[in-house]
């Protein structure tokens, strides 16, 4: 499960952000200023910080730069009141990876939170050329799966929606999240598209259906049992 710091000194945004994102799947501690957060990463591993400019004690700027002397690849959003290019410009310069300006959505903030990992991740480990998971086969560049070595016919969603769970294994994904990271976090779908393409997708994997478990108020994963 991911770790999220979220760090501004309004408690109300910290309590939506908290609660969209567990939503979400993640795991979320809080800062209320610049100093506390520093604190908390010296003791603690985030995976990604969302943290505001406008702070007392240490702006969003200062305790940026002084969280990347000792954790230089953590990834920071930065949220502001104010949208001037100058803060934008600023920001990227001290090696943020995304400014998102308030009044925001939180929608849209975990869209660009799964985007943020998502890019890391890549950086980080490139996918097999080919996953195999019992009689389950993936060819990632030619993007065709094979079932006990008979190749099933999926849509290009279908496929998507596979291989990212299977990029995510282990992981238990919110519908909410395979939407926005899938289908865009403008998408106008609901829960049902998901739970529809999981249906025709385990249908198509017949034997290895099970492979993709429900999690119960949450969303779905992809698990494969010890043989």
């Amino acid at each position: 499960m991911y770790k999220l710091l979220v760090v501004d000194d309004e408690m109300k945004i910290r309590e939506v952000i908290k609660e969209y994102a567990e939503f979400n799947g993640y795991e979320v501690a809080e800062a209320e200023d610049g100093m506390q957060a520093v604190k908390l990463c010296r003791d603690n591993d985030y995976d990604l910080i969302i943290l505001d400019i406008m702070m007392p004690k240490l702006d969003g700027f200062s305790t940026c730069k002084e969280i990347k002397k000792f954790k230089p690849d953590i990834p920071v959003i930065m949220l502001s009141a104010r949208g001037e290019e100058y803060d934008k410009l600023f920001g990227f310069e001290l090696g943020i990876d995304d400014y998102v300006v308030k009044p925001f959505s939180p929608k849209e903030l975990m869209a660009r939170v799964n985007a943020v990992l998502a890019r890391k991740n890549a950086s980080k480990e490139k996918p097999a050329d080919i996953m195999k998971f019992q009689g389950l086969e993936i060819n990632v560049p030619a993007r065709t799966v094979t079932v006990d070595g008979e190749r099933i016919e999926l849509t290009p969603k279908e496929y998507e929606l596979l291989f990212y769970l299977i990029e995510n294994k282990g992981i238990a994904l919110s519908r909410s999240r395979l939407l926005s990271d899938i289908w865009g976090y403008d998408f106008f779908g609901d829960d049902r598209t998901i739970d529809t393409h999981v249906k025709n997708l385990r249908n198509s994997l017949g034997p290895y259906r099970d492979f993709i478990e429900t999690i119960r108020g949450v969303g779905y994963k992809f698990e494969v049992p010890e043989e």
